[in-house]
């Protein structure tokens, strides 16, 4: 089964998120990793994987968590052929704008 990795990247203010939505073709396994976030570069960023909910991301049980940037997924899970999104959002440590990218490994 071929795998599509999408690659965001973009701006999160102080106290807010951002969100992207990518859609997932056939059932499999969905792995997600914050590949940068900064400054600074070890500030903790919180990153969920969830369903669109008008301009929500409502995350799946278990789909979010608390991490610092890294190479290796931070999420994943097995998940059905249907429209997904990713946040990246301030856990409540950030004092300026934090600018991140990250990638959505799925089928």
């Amino acid at each position: 089964m071929p795998i599509t990795t999408d690659t965001f990247s973009g701006t999160v203010n102080v106290g807010s998120q951002d969100i992207h939505t990518f859609t997932v073709s056939q059932n499999g396994e969905v792995d997600v990793t914050l590949t940068s976030a900064a400054p600074p570069s070890t500030i903790v960023m919180g990153v969920g994987v969830g369903v669109p909910n008008g301009s929500a991301c409502t995350f799946v049980a278990g789909g979010s968590v608390q991490t610092a940037a890294g190479s290796t997924s931070q999420i994943y899970g097995i998940v059905s052929s249907g429209t997904y999104c990713v946040e990246v959002y301030d856990v409540g440590n950030a004092t300026s704008s934090v600018t991140y990218s990250v990638n959505v490994a799925h089928p």
